[in-house]
């Protein structure tokens, strides 16, 4: 059990950085393509430093619960599922 948890605490920061990164670059890439489309007012560097300010602010809880919670939940719930029969 010791073993699986020190697992844990070095894996899923590992894949909370990685779904971190890569859901930026493709919001990134989405306000770029916005922004090319036209009809966008001010510079390119302003609309995609103010798009990503406002998805680092939405997307991290989401992020921390898919990352974290969800798998620590589904460990529990399967361990007593088993001890419980």
């Amino acid at each position: 059990m010791l073993k699986m948890i020190f697992l844990w605490l070095v894996v899923l920061p590992l894949v909370h950085w990685l779904v971190a990164v890569y859901s930026r670059s493709v919001r990134r890439e989405a306000l770029e393509r916005d922004f090319d489309d036209g009809g966008e007012p001010g510079t390119r560097e302003a609309f995609i430093a103010q798009g990503m300010a406002a998805y680092e602010h939405s997307l991290r809880k989401k992020i921390l619960v898919l990352v974290y919670v969800i798998p620590i939940l589904a460990v529990v719930v399967i361990a007593w599922a088993v001890n419980h029969n």
